[in-house]
């Protein structure tokens, strides 16, 4: 995430490493490389300097205190001015004072729009609320069958009325339908487009002003930049839009869009999408982002994705068996199941503070996720449950079963052992270390 950007930055508040105060000179030589790496992050050009200009007043004019360094006072400064460019904080969803709140998501074709609306479903339903996605998209059957397969996926209902052309129809149909079946969330995935048109921006317009929408949340595709935010702009002076969702987080992204969008719209991000899976869609925190950025780390989303998978009950369970020496690979197995379900090892390590940088030529594949399963389910269970058992022979069978080496099977069985003498010693004395009373406990493997 903004690996090009962090890396940019970086390398220019190197330039106060070894300073003992802060100048105008120094300061300015910062800052041309600070800007330097805004614009190639395809940052809005007016943006750009402006941020610049208010990183070099506020440095100025700051008294370096302490044992507080220059760097350190600097990388402050910056981080605080792109939290407030991003907004502050987080922007929540609102919802209509009675039910049922409408949602009209929009966006071109391409930028993940109908993948938005079922992890949106998806994530609202976790929350206890019971929303309903309604196809507006009249002009590709294929939008409406994988809005189709999406509910099904996540047990929501879709509406659809085939042959009907007409978008307002479909979806004040579709807001008689939730009344009556108490939906009090209507997700309405609108027509996209390959590009911009007036025909287009014309029915889109029409069915915003006869819905009368709660949200109106413009999909983007981060990765294209600065012309993410053009886009939005022409949406948003049509549409008024009330949130913008910045998809495809987790690939190669400048970062231009998010840095700009709020500052050229007006609007904030409400959503990122990080990954493919239904369940990689998080709220956006403009703190968080900046962390991360400035290489940082992001431990706040890092333990809400951990709190979300892991079962506190469970995870005293599991505490339990470690200090009896009773972890097994049958529990190992449950947890590394558990990881999987967080993201990728990648994104996950990526939020620890400075991992991003130790990363970064680093090939972490998730492939090997895949290997250490393959080899555990290879094992009948008593071998899981008493890996002592696990002889010549068998770690042969085991390896013929797995499509492994017997190389591999003797390093994952020595790495298991090693690690539960490790997560036992963890959880000896009054509190446990490994989980740290939050009802986390990941055990680590790797080569």
């Amino acid at each position: 995430m903004f690996e090009s950007l962090q890396e940019k930055l970086e390398f220019a508040l190197k330039k106060f490493r070894g300073q003992t105060v802060i100048t105008e000179e120094n300061i300015d030589e910062a800052c041309v490389e600070i800007r330097r790496a805004l614009i190639d992050a395809d940052v809005n050009l007016t943006i750009a300097k402006k941020f610049v200009e208010d990183v070099k007043q506020k440095a100025i004019g700051a008294e370096v205190k302490g044992k507080l360094l220059p760097e350190q006072l600097v990388v402050k400064i910056v981080n605080d001015e792109l939290v407030e460019l991003m907004g502050n904080k987080r922007s929540e969803l609102m919802f209509a004072p009675s039910a049922p709140t409408i949602i009209m998501v929009a966006g071109l074709q391409g930028s993940g729009k109908t993948t938005f609306c079922g992890k949106l479903a998806k994530n609202l339903k976790k929350k206890g609320r019971q929303p309903m996605l309604v196809a507006c998209d009249i002009y590709r059957p294929a939008a409406i069958e994988q809005l189709k397969q999406l509910g099904n996926d996540i047990k929501v209902p879709v509406f659809t009325e085939d042959g009907n052309k007409d978008a307002l129809d479909i979806a004040n149909k579709a807001i008689a339908y939730a009344k009556k079946f108490g939906r009090d969330i209507i997700i309405v995935d609108t027509a996209g487009r390959l590009t911009i048109d007036e025909d287009m921006m014309k029915e889109v317009e029409n069915l915003s002003n006869g819905l009368k929408p709660t949200e109106t949340l413009f999909v983007v595709d981060a990765m294209i930049g600065q012309d993410a935010v053009t886009t939005a702009k022409a949406f948003h002076d049509r549409l008024s839009l009330t949130g913008i969702v910045l998809t495809k987080l987790d690939g190669d992204t400048r970062g231009g869009a998010a840095l700009s969008v709020l500052s050229v719209i007006g609007k904030p991000i409400k959503f990122v999408g990080v990954g493919e899976r239904l369940d990689d869609l998080e709220p956006f925190h403009p703190e968080r982002i900046a962390s991360r950025i400035l290489g940082m780390g992001d431990i706040l989303t890092l333990v809400e994705r951990a709190e979300a998978q892991f079962d506190t009950e469970e995870a005293r369970k599991l505490e339990e068996k470690i200090k009896k020496n009773q972890f097994t690979f049958e529990d190992f197995l449950d947890q590394l199941r558990t990881i999987k379900k967080m993201g990728s090892l990648k994104d996950l390590l990526g939020m620890l503070p400075g991992m991003d940088k130790q990363l970064k030529n680093v090939n972490i594949d998730d492939k090997a996720f895949s290997k250490v399963e393959a080899i555990i389910l290879s094992m009948t269970i008593g071998e899981r449950n008493n890996p002592k058992v696990i002889n010549g022979s068998r770690r042969m069978r085991i390896a013929k079963g797995s499509g492994t080496s017997i190389q591999d099977v003797n390093r994952l069985i020595k790495q298991f052992e090693d690690m539960s003498k490790v997560m036992k010693s963890m959880t000896q004395g009054k509190k446990s270390r490994l989980f740290g009373g939050s009802g986390m406990g990941m055990p680590k493997f790797g080569r």
